[in-house]
């Protein structure tokens, strides 16, 4: 009771904190007519992100040349932080001159920004442009639409994927996991590793993370809430203790019995280590996003190798979510300055942009014909395994189970996911464990929907 008396009072305040900040800025301020042009008579489009290190080189190279391809634009881009502290900011300057009018926009504050209706759909500017918006990958475009519009272009998307250290295996005389494994590939793999290596090397881990927890469900066909993940509608009741979130943990935790298995915790830090881990040969599989694949190709002495995300046994895989952020247009920006946005936003996710960004992020190219720029066939011929997360991607069908969870509180959502599975690793019941996170999440689900006007149904 105290742990949920803890989450709720801080929820309870956070949304007191945004009404009183959104109602005070519904009656301060109005859209803004008027946008600031250059001294050469661009029309300048303020462009907020948080693309930080190699990524924001990367990002700048796309904005100078966009802004040198045209002489009708001039887009400024601004870092605003982490995605937590972009999304706040967002929301509170809407309306007022100094927000922005394209901005990037995480994964899991998706249904936070449909609701607010802050945003112009970016269908609206394809259609009037006859942009094809197919060309774009399905599955990364699945989690940003709703009711058959497009509301916002996925950007930086990557897939969480299988790591594994193929030398060691070769070492070892162990045959790799198939591109697509099951749970008891995985542990094959990585009980033999932790045997033949006379146990100085762990088989695998599975970082305590949220998100990879829904990717166990999104590829196991399973939906964490009610009205499809929320793709039918707001989403009013979570279901995390089921069948597919208890198969999980008891695989995980069969491997942790085994000795096989390390935990690394987590948070950034633990992150951070398993990847020091794995490339110092302390443990032989790990599962995590693709958009790691540069830094572990940079300064790896042994051979990489990648499976797609592994699904239940008996269970024919499904796909996985897409993670990452969006291109957002703001809707309190005069029409021009809109359409500047859209045209920026083509510029950054054509064939060759995107195919010059996966090779220096490791965030997947979404432009299907990136896949036949020099870049990219360099790429794959110099490291083939760069090629299964994109494949991964473009062989799922998607569906309301693997393209994302349109629920707003994802934040609180994953944290709560995390003290469940925690508790698991340490050993706790994984009944107990799910049933006490799936009712703070439920309860913290009825107080964000209470806030919104949502009726439960």
């Amino acid at each position: 009771m105290k742990q949920l008396s803890k989450y709720l009072k801080y929820d309870l305040i956070s949304l007191f904190a945004v009404v009183l900040t959104l109602l005070g800025l519904a009656v301060a301020q109005k859209p803004q007519a008027v946008q600031a042009a250059t001294s050469d008579g661009k029309t300048q489009v303020v462009f907020w992100h948080e693309m930080g290190g190699p990524a924001e080189q990367a990002l700048l190279k796309i904005v100078d040349g966009f802004n040198k391809s045209q002489d009708k634009y001039e887009v400024v881009p601004a870092y605003q932080g982490s995605y937590d502290e972009a999304v706040q900011k967002i929301i509170q300057t809407h309306g007022t001159n100094t927000s922005p009018a394209v901005f990037q926009s995480f994964d899991i504050s998706t249904a936070q920004m449909m609701d607010s209706k802050y945003t112009t759909p970016i269908q609206k500017f394809a259609d009037a442009d006859n942009y094809d918006l197919n060309q774009i990958s399905a599955g990364a475009r699945a989690f940003y639409a709703k009711d058959g519009q497009q509301m916002a272009m996925p950007f930086n998307t990557s897939q969480p994927v299988l790591y594994y250290n193929a030398t060691l295996l070769k070492k070892y005389h162990i045959t790799p996991p198939p591109v697509s494994p099951s749970y008891s590939d995985i542990s094959r793999v990585a009980t033999q590793l932790y045997n033949r290596s006379n146990h100085k090397v762990k088989g695998m881990t599975v970082q305590i993370y949220g998100w990879l927890l829904e990717e166990a469900l999104a590829n196991a066909r399973t939906s964490l809430t009610n009205n499809s993940d929320g793709h039918d509608g707001t989403p009013t009741k979570v279901n995390l203790n089921n069948p597919t979130t208890v198969q999980f943990l008891k695989w995980i935790r069969s491997n942790i019995q085994q000795g096989n298995f390390i935990n690394y915790g987590s948070g950034a830090s633990a992150g951070t280590n398993q990847i020091a881990g794995f490339l110092a040969d302390k443990v032989g599989m790990f599962i995590q996003s693709s958009a790691t694949i540069g830094q572990l190709t940079a300064n790896n002495k042994n051979k990489l190798g990648i499976t797609y995300f592994p699904h239940p046994d008996g269970t024919k895989a499904n796909g996985v979510a897409i993670g990452g952020a969006a291109l957002w247009i703001s809707n309190d920006k005069p029409q021009n300055v809109q359409q500047g946005s859209f045209e920026f936003i083509k510029y950054a996710l054509n064939a060759q942009n995107q195919a010059q960004w996966q090779k220096a992020t490791g965030y997947l190219a979404l432009n299907k014909d990136s896949q036949n720029e020099t870049v990219l066939k360099k790429l794959y011929a110099s490291n083939p395994e760069a090629k299964v997360p994109a494949q991964q991607l473009a062989t799922a069908t998607p569906n309301k189970t693997n393209s994302g969870i349109l629920m707003q509180g994802m934040q609180l959502t994953r944290e709560l996911e995390e003290t469940a599975m925690e508790t698991v690793y340490n050993g706790g019941d994984i009944n107990n464990a799910l049933t006490t996170a799936n009712q703070s999440i439920n309860d913290n689900l009825k107080l964000t929907n209470q806030a919104n006007g949502v009726k439960p149904k």
